[in-house]
């Protein structure tokens, strides 16, 4: 399988819920067709723009099911399958119906605070149980952990099935050495979207976005644009964005952006608890901004 379906934008899909907090099948599916219509190269179903950690396994299975179907092999599909208990996540990796799945995207283990040699050993079980490729998921101020950049690129030379990481650290230092040491073929996305042009200079490979839900036109042009060295270009696109992508994150990660594809008329703005709805002045902020990208 080729790792270059992965370059570009990946998007993190939301999961729309109606007021009653059942997904909302329907206003997914417009969702979908509004992603794939403006440029996003794959999708990632699962992951904490998802609100995975709310959702049942019969609900998640049903989910990625009616995902596989709407999409119908028109981009590349990423599965979330991620915990702080290795044999939890293997067993539930080996129990997934992974034949229509084109990766897993792996988070590191939160709240138990893992040494390098645990993430290293963690990873490593997962990648050899998985019959699909690893994208390993880097994202410290979720996790309580930093997996550093050499344990990254151990996990990037020992072992075949892993071809990429998610990184979201912040962390410029950890990012370039990621690139500088990474072996060939080896794909270092970006997980902040603020961050998403800087780190494609310096060679990251594109970025898995949160805020590509609510403006994917405009975001995927400015990673391509990037990617193709043509920085005046994205820059001019970077910093039209820049303080929308600023109130996606300002209250919290989903609910700015369902408060955008709210705003946009594409879902209405349900989350579940403990998440909430950003506030009114918020919420009009992100309104006034989604109207000025669109003039």
């Amino acid at each position: 399988m080729s790792q270059n379906k992965f370059i570009g934008t990946g998007v993190a899909i939301i999961t729309p819920f109606k007021k009653d907090k059942t997904i909302d099948y329907p206003a997914l599916e417009k969702h979908l067709e509004y992603l794939i219509q403006n440029g996003v190269n794959y999708l990632v179903v699962l992951g904490t723009t998802g609100e995975a950690v709310t959702q049942s396994d019969a609900e998640k299975n049903e989910l990625v099911n009616f995902v596989i179907k709407k999409v119908n092999n028109r981009l590349p599909l990423v599965l979330g399958i991620g915990g702080n208990n290795t044999s939890a996540v293997i067993e539930k990796v080996l129990k997934t119906d992974l034949s229509k799945i084109d990766a897993v995207l792996s988070v590191t283990p939160y709240y138990n605070k893992p040494s390098q040699q645990g993430l290293y050993e963690h990873y490593k079980s997962i990648a050899e149980a998985c019959p699909k490729p690893v994208i390993l998921y880097n994202v410290p101020s979720r996790t309580g952990v930093n997996m550093k950049a050499e344990t990254t690129l151990r996990l990037a030379n020992d072992v075949k099935n892993i071809i990429a990481v998610k990184e979201a650290s912040g962390d410029f230092s950890q990012a370039m050495y990621l690139i500088k040491d990474k072996p060939k073929g080896f794909l270092v996305i970006s997980g902040e979207d603020a961050l998403a042009l800087p780190l494609i200079s310096v060679g990251f490979d594109g970025v898995i976005s949160v805020v590509a839900n609510a403006v994917p036109k405009e975001f995927s042009q400015m990673v391509q644009y990037a990617l193709a060295h043509k920085i005046e270009e994205a820059q001019k696109i970077h910093y039209k964005i820049l303080e929308f992508t600023d109130h996606m994150f300002i209250e919290g990660n989903p609910s700015g952006v369902k408060a955008a594809l709210s705003n946009l008329g594409i879902i209405d703005n349900n989350l579940r608890l403990p998440l909430v709805p950003v506030s009114e002045k918020t919420y009009l902020k992100i309104g006034e901004l989604i109207k000025k990208i669109k003039s």
